[in-house]
């Protein structure tokens, strides 16, 4: 998506009436310049996102990672390409074009997809475009997805059915782990556990307090008595 219109250049412009940004408008955009950082974060750096506003069309780019693959900045301008993707999408139920394929500048290979971002009245305010460069070797992308070699191994993620299966699974799990915790003596174990789930945010879940103390057999006020002691920093409280 690099071939940028100059002013007077724009087609199909019928599908962007003219109405001025609100406040509301600019806090939805806004809110989409962390899904442009945390994309680039997990896809890589062989992959351009690009945020456009389309409040003002000569400098749309409001956010962009990776731009060196277009040579595209913040402020630069819509392209044709978008507009087009734009026009296709204009329909109310229409938020994500077909996947394309396009070439930079430089002569790069892109695959690209565009997504609408709309207010609150269902206008388009703004376009996410992700534009994969096909032309960086597919080591280098795979590398990408692959754990540092100084990261023992990945992150275990517990993909539970419910709020409640998450608790329970997590619980059985720190269970097992502070009851394979030698340094732990048996007097400590119940704290232990409440506190490593209190670490792992899991009362932060309605009704977990609950679920806890009923599995460890202790009383939801011990349960409160232990977080309570972990907020004020006393980390070495006795177990009851």
């Amino acid at each position: 998506m690099s071939n940028s219109l100059l002013p007077g250049e724009y087609p199909d412009t019928e599908v962007l009436e003219s109405h001025p940004f609100d406040v509301r408008d600019h806090e939805i955009l806004k809110s989409y310049e962390a899904v442009v950082d945390g994309l680039a974060m997990l896809i890589g750096s062989h992959c351009e996102i690009v945020l456009h506003s389309l409040e003002d069309l000569n400098c749309s780019a409001v956010r962009i990672a990776n731009g060196e693959h277009t040579g595209r900045k913040i402020g630069s301008p819509i392209t044709d390409l978008a507009l087009r993707m734009l026009h296709d999408m204009r329909g109310a139920d229409s938020n994500v074009s077909k996947a394309y394929f396009t070439r930079a500048k430089s002569g790069v290979l892109m695959k690209s997809v565009t997504i609408a971002i709309r207010n609150g009245e269902q206008r388009v305010i703004g376009l996410l475009c992700i534009n994969m460069n096909l032309d960086v070797p597919f080591s280098q992308i795979m590398a990408t997805f692959m754990p540092p070699e100084q990261q023992d191994g990945a992150s275990s993620v517990n993909f539970a059915s419910s709020v409640e299966d998450l608790v329970m699974q997590t619980l059985e799990f720190t269970i097992e782990e502070v009851s394979a915790d030698r340094n732990v003596s048996n007097n400590a174990k119940n704290r232990q556990i409440v506190l490593n789930l209190y670490e792992k945010g899991i009362f932060d879940i309605k009704d977990a307090i609950n679920q806890v103390a009923d599995r460890l057999n202790i009383s939801k006020h011990t349960v409160y008595l232990y977080i309570r002691q972990f907020k004020s920093g006393d980390l070495q409280g006795q177990d009851r």
